[in-house]
């Protein structure tokens, strides 16, 4: 089975300016056409995270999933990255993972951060996603799920890598470095995490610390308090080896 390649994408977010991120975006993913499988964005990387959500909610076939699916078309890539959404009367903080023939998966936030009202502007989803690129089974997730780790449980091996997108602030930087790494360790897989920075709306800020661990739970990549596109590979023969060496997940608890 082949390696993966993919490219985080750390960057400031332009508060509630849907056309100014796109366009941003658009400018960092040009160099990436023919070198890169998938390409990782941000939590509700079209407008930062706020709760100003009904007036900047988009449906399915809103300007959002439009422009990820062109980009990926362009690329020749896959492209994921949350958005707001809103479908059947529900807001949805909405994973979106799209393909180069326009196929897109979803996943919608499990646990809505409830000291920013979160649980009471979205809906919560409720069923976890597993999308396969490559032979490689990978699980996103988004922000504050990263803090349940029997939500991230890999049962009986059902994933390769562990996606978490996010807007993480400064204040709680150790908590998200120190969760992915245990998210790695436990589940013997890799983890990815991919922040923003800058400073958003609210004034609250943030420092990236996007971070490419492995399933030992080492950390290959790491940035903070600068934007960055950071293609990397993982190796399978790495991750197959090291599950076979050091075969914990066979006695994880059901």
């Amino acid at each position: 089975m082949p390696d993966l390649n993919l490219t985080l994408v750390q960057s400031e977010l332009v508060w509630e300016h849907r056309k100014a991120n796109l366009e941003r975006f658009e400018a960092r993913l040009q160099s990436l056409a023919g070198i890169t499988d998938l390409v990782i964005l941000p939590e509700m990387f079209s407008t930062g995270f706020t709760m100003n959500a009904a007036p900047l909610a988009e449906t399915m076939q809103g300007p959002t999933l439009n422009w990820m699916q062109n980009q990926s078309r362009q690329l020749a890539t896959d492209i994921v990255g949350s958005a707001i959404i809103r479908e059947e009367g529900q807001l949805y903080n909405r994973l979106l993972w799209v393909r180069p023939d326009g196929a897109c998966f979803t996943y919608d936030k499990k646990h809505l951060f409830r000291m920013s009202g979160e649980h009471k502007v979205y809906t919560a989803g409720r069923e976890l996603l597993t999308v396969t690129i490559n032979g490689w089974r990978v699980r996103p997730f988004i922000c504050y799920d990263l803090r349940f780790p029997l939500w991230c449980r890999n049962r009986q091996l059902a994933y390769d890598l562990a996606i978490f997108v996010a807007n993480w602030p400064s204040a709680r930087a150790d908590h998200w470095r120190s969760l992915l790494q245990a998210r790695a360790i436990e589940n013997q897989s890799y983890v990815i995490g991919v922040n923003r920075v800058g400073t958003d709306g609210n004034g609250l800020a943030y420092r990236g610390d996007s971070s490419v661990i492995d399933p030992r739970g080492e950390v290959r990549y790491h940035c903070e308090e600068r934007e960055d596109v950071y293609t990397t590979t993982l190796s399978r023969e790495a991750l197959e080896s090291y599950r076979e060496a050091f075969p914990a997940w066979k006695d994880a608890d059901a």
